[in-house]
Order: C-alpha cells, then sequence, then structure tokens
C-alpha cells in the first residue's frame, strides 16, 4: 500500500498543472507524459493502480482535445481493467462453485451512492470529468444521439470521437462488472450479486426514464448504422469522398468516426444483450422469491425491443441489420412472430414428426407451409416485413449452427443436424414460394433472394454430399 501511495503521489504530480480547462501543447504532453508513466508503472511493472490514477486517466479521456490523448487514454483504462480487473472470478476446483472477487475500494467509472455523487457535484469543475452517474450517463446518451442525427461529416468534431469512446469505455466496464456476476449467480442463484451489479443499479435509478433510455438506445444504434455505412460508401469513392472531406479538412477524423461508429453500435449491442440477460436472471430470482419491492419493477427490454419494431416499421430492417448476435436475434424475430401466429403450426407436408409450436423456428416454417396459412399471416403482417424476418431468421439460425460447430459437436455425434438444415432450407424456400403465391405482384426483396440463394446452395451441397 505504501509503495502504491507513493507512486501515485509521484504519477500525479506529473499533471497537477495540467488543469481540465488547459489545452495548451505543454499541458497536453504532461498529459501523454502521465499516460505513458502510469503504463509503465502499471502494466509493465504490474502494480495496481489506485482510484486516483484511474480516475485520473478517465478525465483525460473526458476532457482530452486531441485524437492521441483520447485514445491513448482509452486504450489504456482498458488495458488497467484487464489487468486489474474491479470484479472476477476465483481459481477453483474443477467440483466448486465460482467464487466472486470484489476488489473493495476499487476503481469504477460509474459513481451511483448519493453521498458520493453529493460531493463530487460539490466539487465543482472536477465533477465534469469524474465519475458518472445515471444523469451523467443519460446526457452522454443524448450527445451520441445528436451524432447519430447529424449523420454528415461536416458535423465531425473531436467531442464526438471522444464520446464514443467514452461510451465504449463506459460499456467495457459494465460487462467486466456483469458477466462474473452473472455466471455466479447462475451457479447459486443468489440474487444479491446482480442486485449489486452496475447495470443493475444503473438502470434501477429513478433519475433516469429507463423505457426512454432503452428507446433511445435502439434508435441511436440505427443511427450511427447509417452514418458509418454512408461514410463507408463515401470512403470508397474517391471524388465523392474527396469534395467532402476537403470541407472540413479532416481525413483522420472521417475515418476515425467510420471505426467508431461501428464499434459504438457494437457497443450499444453489448448494453441490450447485457440488459436481456439481466432480465432473464432478474425473472429466474423473482420465481424463486429473491426479489423484493426494493428491486422495483422494470419492462423487459425484449418488450420494448419488440413494440418498437413492430410499430416502427422503418426501424425493422436496419435493426436486424446492425443486431447480429444470433441468439437473441432469433428469439426477438420468432417473439414477433408469435404475435401473429397460433401457438401450434400445421405439419409440413414433408414431416411426419411432432407438431412444433410457433415458438421455434422450424415451428414459423411450418406457419407458411401452405397458402392458406401465409395469406392469413400476411392480412396481420405486410408480405415485405415477413421476408426481411424470414431472411434475418435464416442468417440467425445459420450462425448458431456454426457456432455449434466451431463448440466442436460433431455430425457423427448429431446426425440429425445435417438432414434438418436441409429441412429448414427446403421450407425457406416454401415459405417465399407461398408468399409469392398469395400475391403474384410480390417482388422478392434483396435480402429475401439472399436467403434464397443460400438455401439453394446449401441443399445443392447436401445433395452432392449425399450422393
Amino acid at each position: 500500500m505504501m509503495k502504491s501511495a507513493g507512486i501515485e503521489e509521484n504519477l500525479l504530480a506529473i499533471i497537477d498543472s495540467a488543469s481540465d480547462s488547459k489545452h495548451t501543447p505543454d499541458a497536453n504532453d504532461d498529459r501523454l507524459a502521465f499516460l505513458e508513466a502510469v503504463r509503465s508503472a502499471c502494466i509493465v511493472n504490474e502494480n495496481p493502480p489506485t482510484s486516483k490514477m484511474c480516475e485520473a486517466v478517465f478525465q483525460i479521456l473526458r476532457v482530452g482535445k486531441s485524437l492521441e490523448l483520447i485514445t491513448e487514454s482509452f486504450r489504456l483504462l482498458n488495458e488497467l481493467d484487464k489487468r486489474f480487473p474491479h470484479v472476477y472470478l476465483s481459481e477453483k476446483e474443477a467440483s466448486e462453485s465460482s467464487h466472486l472477487i470484489v476488489v473493495e475500494g476499487g476503481w469504477s467509472p460509474f459513481l451511483f451512492n448519493l453521498e458520493s455523487a453529493s460531493r463530487e457535484r460539490g466539487a465543482g469543475c472536477r465533477s465534469i470529468s469524474g465519475p458518472l452517474d445515471s444523469l451523467g450517463f443519460l446526457q452522454l446518451m443524448q450527445e451520441l444521439g445528436e451524432v447519430a442525427n447529424e449523420g454528415n461529416l461536416q458535423a465531425l468534431e473531436i467531442k464526438s470521437l471522444r464520446n464514443m469512446l467514452v461510451f465504449q469505455y463506459l460499456i467495457n466496464a459494465l460487462e467486466g462488472d456483469f458477466l462474473p456476476r452473472n455466471r455466479v449467480y447462475e451457479e447459486t442463484m443468489n440474487w444479491t450479486h446482480l442486485r449489486e451489479s452496475l447495470l443493475n443499479l444503473l438502470l434501477s435509478t429513478r433519475k433516469i426514464n429507463y423505457k426512454g433510455l432503452m428507446k433511445d438506445c435502439l434508435t441511436i444504434m440505427c443511427g450511427l448504422f447509417d452514418v458509418s455505412a454512408g461514410i463507408s460508401e463515401d470512403l470508397e469513392s474517391p471524388d465523392n469522398a474527396a469534395a467532402k472531406l476537403s470541407h472540413n479538412d479532416n481525413t483522420a477524423s472521417a475515418l476515425a468516426l467510420f471505426e467508431l461508429g461501428n464499434n459504438a453500435c457494437f457497443a450499444l449491442q453489448k448494453l441490450l444483450i447485457m440488459i436481456m440477460d439481466l432480465d432473464m436472471s432478474r425473472k429466474k430470482a423473482d420465481m424463486q422469491g429473491s426479489t423484493t419491492r426494493a428491486d422495483g419493477v422494470r419492462t423487459p427490454l425484449m418488450e420494448i425491443i419488440l413494440d418498437e419494431i413492430t410499430y416502427d416499421t422503418d426501424m425493422l430492417s436496419p435493426f436486424l441489420k446492425v443486431f447480429n448476435e444470433p441468439k437473441w436475434k432469433l428469439e426477438i424475430i420468432l417473439q414477433y412472430f408469435s404475435k401473429y401466429t397460433t401457438r401450434l403450426s400445421t405439419r409440413t407436408r414433408r414431416s411426419n414428426g411432432p407438431t412444433e409450436d410457433a415458438t421455434t423456428f422450424s415451428g414459423v416454417l411450418n406457419c407458411f407451409s401452405n397458402v392458406t396459412s401465409t395469406r392469413s399471416i400476411t392480412k396481420k403482417i405486410s408480405a415485405d416485413v415477413v421476408q426481411v424476418l424470414l431472411a434475418h431468421a435464416f442468417q440467425a439460425h445459420l450462425s448458431l449452427s456454426c457456432q455449434q460447430d466451431a463448440d466442436g459437436i460433431a455430425a457423427s455425434k448429431d446426425e440429425g443436424r445435417s438432414s434438418s438444415l436441409a429441412e429448414i432450407c427446403e421450407n425457406i424456400i416454401s415459405a417465399f414460394s407461398n408468399l409469392r403465391r398469395t400475391d403474384a405482384k410480390m417482388e422478392i426483396l434483396p435480402i429475401g433472394k439472399e436467403a434464397l440463394f443460400t438455401a439453394a446452395t446449401i441443399l445443392s451441397t447436401e445433395t452432392g454430399a449425399q450422393v
């Protein structure tokens, strides 16, 4: 402890003269020197950083006005969290349950304790770049929303790049705290581990409108995806890119925004996945009577997502393009279909097996096994929406199959897998054929054509392999 205190004092002395509002070349050089000194002391020489040291690095990330400063501080914070985690699982024997280790007094970029928050607000400008409370997180989300709404290269500012890096770091911090806690919860069913998680504390606060925040997350994710896609198109066209980039003379920032926009989309997806995992664990805890009135009531994120993509069809396709985690993506689509299909689907012409309900992908495809049931569904959901849903569900199903292969599930141990995949492909083709039969003027969307081509290719490969 004495050694860490001495290192902290020496390192912080490097940036004592570089206040948050001072952005001269000398002050920025001091900040870079401080970052390098922290890396040398903590990463190279393996000395755990103190909370004040981490907070100082976080301050540089939040106030930095150069690309070098914000990227170096972002990289260092993630390295420190990975090397010296605040929450982690202890080593265990094969027969033992995981044991959660929470470092007392460890660094956190979040500040949810009311007394600490009051002291932080009383510290004046220091609170501007210190740990965030729930309102600070909400403000950051609003600023990300402004970036997503602008959607053009002329709006590029270092603040936009900085906010996306800050957001990514915060999501990494939430994930580093949540994943080990959720794993221990699954083994012990002790809800206290998740009740005290940073994610649960953030979502449980009454200072923010949870539903509104989740809707903003969806809008921002789709918006940033569109911005990144637009920049990608511009950068692929040299003449177009030169015309736009010469206007604000910031090619490096444009390239950075493209990369950071994609990473921010991925961070938003991670946030949504963590919340849905938390909702699932919360549901188990509710059923076991482990929760109390103090835990409050929160609408499951799945319901919010379904409401948004159901009643705002313009969001459906962008959301499914950017949200690519196969397990939850398929579950969202199945839940969407379940609103409009009967629980017991009809048997396909090719199957003599047990009837599957519409909560499985095979069950959903069974609902499109004949023209009559297909027409019934398209009276409730437009044919274009059905195409989008089926195509993305097929993509997710294939991704899950690939993951099973990567996890070591051999075909010889699961002889039904290949034939099942072939049947899925046949039913995808059949579903699109029945859609066409309900409306001869219907055009197959590009994503539908891609699904049909993939299904036909897989069937061809399966047939060739069998021969």
